[in-house]
């Protein structure tokens, strides 16, 4: 019989992730710019061990944003395989954060944007984002918006070509 921690070593790796959208009360998305990146991207980040995707979610919006935000229901699930420096899969989980009306959340906060982490953010619409992201992002971008509406909760695959 295989002792479990060497059945557990030997099995498959992926990294987990996961993020806010959010958006103004125009449906422009809330993107972020890290600082270790070439493009933009929603507010988040790598889930840590012991935590749930939603509440990695909520951390990474209070740690990144400064903003408490009631993490919703889960929009899209995506698979990314190893890409540029990450030498292993992606699951990434993109959860609905809700709207924020001029400028500020449901409670009137503000962003306070964690600089030593991000270099800026923004609302943009898809067009606008479709030039800041990679194909694969803003294909979760449109999966997000579809979800939304829709009510369903979006499955997408990447290809390597992607």
């Amino acid at each position: 019989m295989i002792p479990a921690d060497v059945f557990y070593a030997g099995l498959f790796k992926v990294a987990a992730a996961a993020a806010g959208f959010l958006t103004d009360s125009s449906g422009r998305v809330l993107l972020v710019k890290p600082g270790y990146r070439d493009h933009w991207g929603w507010p988040g980040g790598h889930i840590d061990e012991g935590e749930s995707p939603e509440a990695a979610c909520g951390r990474e919006l209070a740690e990144e944003l400064g903003l408490t935000r009631q993490v919703g229901r889960l929009l899209v699930v995506q698979w990314v395989p190893p890409l540029d420096d990450r030498p292993i899969p992606l699951v990434h989980f993109l959860f609905d954060c809700g709207t924020f009306e001029d400028g500020t959340g449901e409670d009137g906060t503000m962003v306070v944007l964690q600089e030593e982490e991000l270099d800026d953010y923004g609302f943009f619409t898809a067009e606008q984002a479709a030039s800041l992201m990679p194909a694969y992002l803003v294909a979760r971008l449109t999966a997000a918006q579809r979800a939304r509406a829709t009510g369903e909760t979006v499955y997408l695959p990447v290809s390597v070509a992607e």
